[in-house]
Parts: C-alpha cells; sequence; structure tokens
C-alpha cells in the first residue's frame, strides 16, 4: 500500500480542478490565486496549428475516426477530416508492458508532416531531447492550467494506487457497486444502527445484551474472526498471526504465540475463519467480541442450549441477517439519508467524465429497486448539471444482482418495467435497461464485451473484487475509504518513525560488532584463530569487556525499541495499528489479498475525478530491500 512517507510529503501540491454541478471548470487552490489563464503552444507548433488542434479536442461534438473503419466515424466534418484516429479493437496490440492498445488515440497519418515527419520540425531529433523540453512545457502548462500532476496526485490521500498496470483506454465499460462504493455511509451511523437491531435480535433470542455499545474502534476492516477460539486476529501476508483479541481484551504477544505459534489463516476454510471484508463487517465483528465475553463470563442462558463459540457467531450471524432482510434498517435509512449518506459532490462528475469519454458505465448492486433508487437519487441527482438524473449516467442499471453468485452462475433476468418496481420476466438484456438479477455473462453478451475490457469497482474485496477477477478476468478497482485515514497517519507519525528506524539500525551496527566477537571468542575457545589477524590479536580481557560493554547497549535498545514498536500504528487505531501492515514493514493480510485481486486501489470513487478518463495506471517498481511498501 501506498504507505511511504517520502511520497506522503508531496501533499502540498495543488490538486486539480474540476467542474462544479453548473458545468462550469473551477480550478483548485488557495483563495485569492489568480484566474486561469490559455494556455501558450508548445514551441513545436505553429500557432495556428495548435489553436486548431486544441479547438478541436475540446469539442466534444467533433469525429474522431476510428482506425480501421467502422462506418460514420470516419466521416469528415464540415470542416475536413479529424486530425486524429482512435485504436480500434480489431487493430489493437499489446504495448511493452502487456497493456492493450484499444482506445489510444493516434495522430493520423497524414498530418504527421506538421510534427516533423518532413524532418523539418522541432520534432525531429533525438527523441532524448525532444521529451525532455516537451517534459518542461508540460510542467509548465499543468501548473498554468491549475491541475497537478499524475504523480503528486497518486501519492496523496486521494490517490489511485496501481497493483496491476491498467490502461483506462483500453477500458470500454466501467461497472460500479453501490453501497459504500457510490454510496458512502457514516459508519458510526449506518453500523451503529445495524448493531442495534442485530442486538435487539438477540435480545429477543434470550441473549444479555442490555448494557453493551456500539464501538467501532474495536475492529478494523482485514482482521479475521476465528469462529473456534472467539478470537479476532490480524495476519501478516503469509498468514502468520501477529495480533489476537479474545472476547475484546487484546491477547499478550507471549499467548499470541502460545495459542497461534504452529497455525496459519487460511481464507479458504470458511467454516472457521471470516474475513472482514468491508465495512459491513464492522457491526458483527463487535458482537461477536462482545457476546464472547458474555459467553465466557457464563451469563448466556442455559435454556439456548450448550453454545461453544461457533454457535454462538452463527447466532449473532443470524441476528444480523434479520435485521437487514427484515426491512427496518433500510427503510430508516430512506426515510432520513440524510442522517447516514456522506454527500460526495465530486462523484457523480467523476462519473459524467467517464461518460462523455466513451465508457459505458453499469451499476451493479445487491440492493433492491427502492433502496437503489431512493439512495442514487439522495447522492447523486443535486450534483449533476442540466437536470440530469443518476439513471442518465448508466448503460444499464442491475439491482438485487446476488453477487457473488451473480459472477459465477446465471439467476433469472426480470425488467423493472415501472416506478414502483414491478418487473416481468425477460430473457435478454438491453441498453438503457434496469434490470434485476441476471449473471455477468449476460453483461457481457449483452454489450458484446469481454474481460478485460470491464473494469469493477466495488468495496468489498470478496464479493466485488475477488470474484469477478477469478471467475471472469474483468479488470477491477477496490475502494478503501479508510485509505484516507491511514495515509494522514503515517504523516503524523513521521518523526516517531524516523527515530525507531534509526535505533533498529544502531542496534544492527552493534548488533554484528557484537555476534562478530562472540565468534571470534568461539573460536578461541576451540584453538582456532579468528576471522581476521586483529581480531585474533585481542587479548582475552579485551574481547571479553568489548563483548560486555555491546551486549548492555543492546538490551538498553530493546527496552527503547519495544515500546515503541508496540505503539507504531496507533495514530490508526490503538488497538490493531496500521491497515496495512503488521509490523514495521511486513505487509498485513489485508494488504495481500488487495494486491492479488485488485488492479488498481483508492479511497473513494470520486478520486478519478483527479485524473483523467484516459489515464495509463502502472504498477511501482517492488524492492526486495526492508524498505516501506
Amino acid at each position: 500500500m501506498a504507505d511511504s512517507i517520502e511520497l506522503a510529503r508531496r501533499l502540498c501540491l495543488q490538486p486539480p480542478a474540476r467542474r462544479t454541478g453548473t458545468g462550469r471548470c473551477r480550478p483548485r487552490g488557495r483563495l485569492g490565486a489568480p484566474s486561469l489563464r490559455v494556455p501558450r503552444p508548445p514551441l513545436s507548433l505553429s500557432l495556428s496549428l495548435w489553436s486548431s488542434l486544441r479547438c478541436r479536442a475540446l469539442d466534444s461534438t467533433r469525429p474522431v475516426a476510428v482506425e480501421g473503419g467502422l462506418g460514420d466515424e470516419e466521416d469528415e466534418d464540415e470542416e475536413g477530416e479529424s486530425y486524429f484516429a482512435l485504436t480500434s479493437s480489431r487493430l489493437s496490440r499489446v504495448d511493452y508492458l502487456g497493456e492493450s492498445t484499444k482506445g489510444d488515440l493516434n495522430v493520423r497519418r497524414e498530418h504527421l508532416d506538421a510534427f516533423g515527419g518532413n524532418g523539418k520540425s522541432t520534432l525531429h531529433g533525438p527523441i532524448e531531447e525532444i521529451a525532455w523540453q516537451e517534459a518542461r512545457e508540460a510542467e509548465s502548462l499543468l501548473r498554468e492550467l491549475g491541475i497537478a500532476d499524475p504523480f503528486s496526485v497518486r501519492h496523496s490521500p486521494r490517490g489511485i494506487f496501481c497493483t496491476r498496470t491498467l490502461n483506462l483506454r483500453s477500458i470500454s465499460v466501467i461497472g460500479y457497486d453501490m453501497d459504500y462504493t457510490l454510496i458512502h455511509y457514516n459508519v458510526m451511523a449506518w453500523e451503529g444502527r445495524a448493531y442495534d437491531y442485530g442486538m435487539a435480535n438477540l435480545k429477543g433470542m434470550g441473549f444479555p445484551v442490555d448494557d453493551l455499545e456500539f464501538d467501532p474502534d474495536l475492529v478494523i476492516r482485514g482482521l479475521i474472526m476465528d469462529k473456534d477460539k472467539g478470537n479476532l486476529v490480524k495476519a501478516d501476508r503469509f498468514g502468520y498471526i501477529k495480533r489476537a483479541m479474545h472476547g475484546t481484551q487484546m491477547l499478550s504477544t507471549s499467548a499470541v504465540s502460545e495459542i497461534y505459534g504452529r497455525e496459519l489463516v487460511d481464507l479458504r476454510k470458511e467454516s472457521r475463519w471470516e474475513f472482514l471484508n468491508t465495512l459491513f463487517s464492522v457491526s458483527e465483528a463487535v458482537m461477536f467480541m462482545q457476546m464472547v465475553d458474555k459467553l465466557d463470563q457464563g451469563l448466556v442462558p442455559a435454556e439456548l442450549g450448550p453454545l461453544d463459540y461457533k454457535g454462538l457467531y452463527n447466532a449473532v450471524s443470524r441476528a444480523l441477517f434479520r435485521a437487514h432482510v427484515e426491512g427496518q434498517l433500510k427503510s430508516e435509512i430512506m426515510a432520513e439519508p440524510e442522517r447516514f449518506v456522506e454527500p460526495d459532490p465530486e462523484l457523480p462528475l467523476a462519473l459524467l467524465d467517464q461518460k462523455e469519454a466513451g465508457k459505458r458505465l453499469l451499476l451493479i448492486t445487491n440492493s433492491d429497486y427502492h433502496y437503489t433508487n431512493k439512495m442514487m437519487n439522495h447522492a447523486f441527482n443535486r450534483f449533476l448539471p442540466n437536470d440530469m438524473a443518476w439513471r442518465d449516467l448508466f448503460e444499464m442499471v442491475i439491482v438485487s444482482a446476488r453477487k457473488p453468485e451473480f459472477f459465477q452462475i446465471s439467476h433469472p433476468l426480470y425488467e423493472v418495467v415501472t416506478n414502483d418496481g414491478l418487473m416481468r420476466p425477460c430473457f435478454k438484456a438491453n441498453s438503457g435497461g434496469l434490470y434485476s438479477g441476471g449473471s455477468a455473462q449476460m453483461v457481457e453478451k449483452s454489450l458484446d464485451i469481454h474481460g478485460d475490457e470491464i473494469l469493477y469497482v466495488g468495496d468489498h474485496i470478496y464479493t466485488d473484487v475477488s470474484q469477478s477477477k477469478v471467475h471472469l478476468r474483468w479488470r477491477t478497482a477496490l475502494i478503501c475509504r479508510e485509505l484516507e485515514d491511514e495515509f494522514d497517519a503515517l504523516i503524523r507519525s513521521h518523526v516517531q518513525k524516523e527515530q525507531l528506524i534509526t535505533l533498529i539500525q544502531q542496534k544492527e551496527v552493534v548488533g554484528d560488532l557484537f555476534n562478530q566477537l562472540r565468534l571470534a571468542l568461539q573460536r578461541r575457545t576451540n584453538s582456532r584463530p579468528a576471522q581476521t589477524l586483529a581480531a585474533t590479536c585481542m587479548d582475552d580481557q579485551e574481547l571479553t569487556e568489548s563483548m560486555q560493554k555491546l551486549l548492555i547497549v543492546m538490551q538498553r535498545l530493546d527496552e527503547k525499541i519495544a515500546p515503541m514498536l508496540e505503539s507504531d500504528g496507533e495514530l490508526f487505531n490503538k488497538r490493531w495499528g496500521w491497515l496495512s501492515r503488521t509490523g514495521l514493514w511486513d505487509k498485513s493480510h489485508l494488504t495481500r489479498q488487495i494486491e492479488k485481486y485488485a488492479d488498481i486501489y483508492t479511497s473513494r470513487v470520486s478520486n478519478f475525478l483527479h485524473y483523467t478518463p484516459f489515464m495509463y495506471f502502472q504498477s511501482q517498481e517492488q524492492s526486495f530491500r526492508l524498505i516501506e511498501t
């Protein structure tokens, strides 16, 4: 994950310009900043040609030809043929990073002379020199436009981080989940009410719950419930458990080692391990941990039968499932969406950019039609320009999708035909339709697309990201709002982190000398020469005193380092530390899941507005050194 302090320092750079709900362009920056200036043309272009290209690029009504021939798109407009052509699916290849070139914008051959094809332009010459000059011009123009460069945006709390290179130009369709993806809920409000309804159901079953309250800080995403032992654990990328909590009490390091020293987390064993994939898991985990305390204290009534921790988990799960299925929770949210939904004015505009760039947008959600329509109306319509409604953004909407089965098997398809949600069976989905059920294969067939032409964006690692990747090879994006808090906490912990690393490095140097002297003493005891002549010539007293001194220094360093390591990450969560790591350097199991299944990940969908719909995301260099990753 983005866990580099050096990269985080670039927060001071300005974020990009954005459009307001009125459709106007408003540059970001400080109050009183100079107004946006018209950019000057690059030195290598004549003023007239630059003006023509600029107008054509900004005029969305002018056609862009598609190489290979796609009917009317090759026709000339009233002022002549387009300067540009798109690489079609038929002609697309893969580039040097293995990404499809479909959707790339190319200068048409007949216009190449103006850019140096005749040898007279400043674009003629060594490409290294040309690129250096053009990069300087580009940086200057970006500053004049009030737009941050992609590097600075990428390394910020609102950045989009890449684990597998992704060319958005080759993406034809972008599908979105809704809950905690397009709609972000206030966790305390939404999960707090889910907790209340779940606890009410447990009380109705006879469980003692009256003195319990919702505590969202008890858990974080990426933890794993051990249903056999009544524990909540945090594992590293290999499955080794580093921290654990029994009930609501954290276990000591020695206790964790004693319980799990010989065990690895294996998420394939679903009967035992339950991964907290999403913020929706928060209320369930809090309920389970609190009820484990009640069971250990002998407060669970005997008439509920002999319960072990797994039976207790099943009871909690049923109680929370009833809270969702019975509809009381969603009815309360629909009645007062402003209490539960955190508005994001930029999000609809990010989707509008994608739609206007030719991407076909899909909404695929497990929520029912009435809830989806109410939430999307509330979150989208007021921020869209020109009296647009949320439905105008999407090529197809699928509610009650029943993910993850939606990506695995086919369910009956129904068309929603009235505003009241009346449905009728159908056998084929069409563009512009609103449907219930169906399958991902049906979507691919109806839109005549497949696999890596689709980017699916969701917040649930398993239901949204893993299954669409594993079964269909769709490209994937994970939404994880907590990234912003973690990034900010990393900034605030920078000084302490540097101090800790310095102490550890000092101990490594001191420890290396101690080990060398220890080896020299060992060889001397066995009448063998030491590693070097100087070590061999040390007298016994000098060797012994040096080792004693170094050992005392290391012991004192340990006393300083241990509590600093223990507190590392407390600025994010006092119990569990960082979301992305399980130690000073090692990645968490959550990070491993993200790297395995998500091509890109970010904190919110509106972060796409800080990029362009044509962005080429490249995975970052992976290092084998023990550095922050």
